[in-house]
C-alpha cells in the first residue's frame, strides 16, 4: 500500500529510516496516470523493505519547492534520511525497480 505524503509529515517519513520513495504527481498530469498502477505494485512488491508514497504536487507546494520538483512524474529516492537518487519522467517499471534495489 502506498503512503499518503504530504507537506506535513514528509520529512518524518525521509527520517524514519527504512528507505523511502516518493512519486511527485498530479491528477491532470497524463504520464502520472501511467504510473500510478506501476507505483502500486512497486508498494507491494517492496513491502517491508522500502515504504512507496505518493506526493499531489497541486496540494504540496513547499515540499515540490524545497526538493526542485520542477517536472512530474518526479520519483525521489531517499536512504538513511538523505536524497541519493531522483528520477524524472515516466519510467518503464523495470527501471525503478533497479533504482529501488540500489537503495536497499
Amino acid at each position: 500500500m502506498t503512503l499518503e505524503i504530504t507537506d506535513s509529515n514528509i520529512q518524518e517519513l525521509i527520517l524514519e529510516g527504512s528507505p523511502l520513495v516518493v512519486d511527485f504527481w498530479a491528477p491532470w498530469c497524463g504520464p502520472c496516470k501511467m504510473m500510478l498502477p506501476i507505483v502500486d505494485e512497486l508498494a507491494e512488491e517492496f513491502a517491508g523493505k522500502i515504504r512507496v508514497g505518493k506526493m499531489n504536487v497541486d496540494e504540496n507546494v513547499d515540499a515540490c519547492e524545497q526538493y526542485g520538483i520542477m517536472s512530474i512524474p518526479t520519483m525521489l529516492f531517499f536512504k538513511n534520511g538523505e536524497l541519493v537518487n531522483r528520477h524524472v519522467g515516466a519510467a518503464r517499471k523495470q527501471d525503478i525497480v533497479q533504482q529501488m534495489e540500489a537503495i536497499l
